[in-house]
């Protein structure tokens, strides 16, 4: 998908948000019972985020990792909520193009409204630094 995609099809049917999703792939740190997974995002917007996985965890699965962004000093440690999962050769969940790549959809749970603030400011300005504050603003309508 394009920049300028939605991120909906991270969010579940009934809440649905309309924000611009960009490529981007930043490190995803995660446990799954006593195995640490590496992996990486695909593309980022203020909702959630894809994780490429060949072995992603079951829709509903609620878990924390950290997303090592590089102009931070430390990895944001976040909690998320599997949406949708893409498997190797499986069929694509409605919503989602049939030649996504092997991976799941995460939709990001905030503890508070001050964290949901930091990691929206965050994931602004990875998306200003992606796209150009040109193209972000008129993608944004800012």
């Amino acid at each position: 998908m394009s920049a300028q995609s939605e991120c909906s099809v991270l969010l579940a049917d009934d809440d649905r948000r309309e924000h611009i999703r960009v490529p981007i792939e930043l490190k995803v740190e995660y446990k799954k019972l006593n195995t640490f997974f590496a992996d990486y995002t695909k593309n980022i917007c203020k909702g959630g985020t894809f994780i490429k996985t060949k072995k992603p965890l079951d829709v509903g699965t609620e878990f924390l990792f950290k997303l090592s962004v590089p102009t931070l000093a430390e990895a944001l440690a976040l909690r998320g909520r599997v949406k949708w999962v893409m498997r190797d050769g499986g069929p694509s969940p409605e919503g989602v193009a049939a030649d996504q790549e092997p991976g799941m959809g995460i939709r990001f749970i905030y503890e508070t409204d001050e964290q949901r603030e930091s990691v929206e400011r965050t994931v602004e300005k990875l998306m200003v630094d992606s796209l150009g504050p040109l193209l972000f603003r008129k993608l944004m309508g800012k």
